[in-house]
């Protein structure tokens, strides 16, 4: 998948504010199932697990006993079993720490990355074009025939995701006969709604409230989970030292580039697009000093930073 972008073409946006497809295959993909699925995800990651129904999900993060992300994933309850995806780089950290601390649970790990296709339809027509008319929540999921073959339909924020099997996949790519488009332009999508990315905005220094994931990705009334005591005491008691924000760029940067504010280094940009409407923008995780407004310096660009999602 591509991580970052320098530029889009207007045609693909243009594309995507009616409907167009993303082949988003490389996604980690896993299932759990067993009596006690629900129960033991639930002391893994930060979201509440066991409150899911079939045709539900939520979002959440993955975390060290500090409360620092592992990475982030989605877990849908599709009623025969928990489906999780993740990016690629996070994968094998949560495959591992579900294998280790499913020792004794009545759970089974399924792999799924290479098995299945996860084909994203983006745009405000993707529920049609899916076959799923009509507003629904985010993480929803039904089962669904497409062009003969089954899959999975989960709701985004921004359209449907399909998922089936990878021998298939070509198969319902003609049967939903949807233009198809770059990762690079869904990208675009994704940084003016402000939603940081695990691998390139986030990594294992980031706790989930620095990003402003408490909302999505966190629950403050469920039982005990690995990397709770952190997250709860800097929620109810403390300040994060970093707020997610987002840069209106006088010049296009690279991922990477130091954020000066004076002489001191206040952060790193993170994803950084070409946005159409927006002109250069980016993401990135900058200390609670660079206040909404301040001008940054980010290479030889000015970094002005703004509140997300730009608007």
């Amino acid at each position: 998948m591509a991580a970052t972008v320098s530029e889009a073409g207007a045609a693909d946006r243009l594309l995507i504010e009616d409907v167009a497809l993303v082949d988003r295959s490389e996604r980690g993909k896993l299932a759990l199932t067993g009596g006690e699925a629900k129960a033991f995800l639930n002391g893994q990651v930060s979201n509440e697990i066991e409150a899911l129904v079939p045709g539900s999900g939520c979002y959440a993060a993955l975390l060290t006993n500090k409360g620092k992300m592992l990475g982030d994933l989605r877990a849908v309850d599709t009623g025969d079993e928990l489906w999780l995806d993740t990016e690629r780089v996070s994968l094998q950290a949560l495959f591992d720490t579900i294998r280790r601390g499913s020792v004794g649970w009545q759970v089974q790990l399924h792999k799924r990355t290479l098995q299945q296709a996860l084909l994203s339809l983006v745009g405000p027509r993707a529920g049609e074009a899916a076959g799923w008319p009509g507003a629904a929540p985010e993480h929803a999921n039904r089962a669904a025939s497409i062009g003969d073959v089954q899959a999975l339909l989960i709701a985004t924020d921004v359209g449907v995701d399909v998922v089936c099997a990878a021998e298939d996949a070509e198969h319902v790519r003609k049967a939903l006969g949807v233009p198809e488009v770059p990762e690079s332009a869904a990208e675009l999508l994704r940084v003016e709604a402000g939603r940081p990315r695990y691998g390139i905005d986030l990594d294992d220094s980031t706790i989930p409230q620095e990003a402003g994931l408490n909302e999505r990705a966190v629950s403050f009334t469920k039982g005990c989970y690995v990397g709770q005591e952190t997250v709860a005491r800097l929620h109810y008691r403390g300040k994060p030292n970093r707020h997610l924000r987002g840069l209106r760029l006088s010049a296009p940067v690279p991922p990477g580039t130091s954020l000066l504010l004076g002489e001191r280094e206040v952060g790193r940009v993170g994803s950084s697009v070409v946005s159409p409407r927006f002109g250069p923008i980016a993401l990135a995780l900058v200390r609670r000093e660079a206040a909404v407004g301040d001008s940054l310096a980010a290479g030889d660009a000015a970094a002005l930073v703004s509140e997300l999602p730009f608007a």
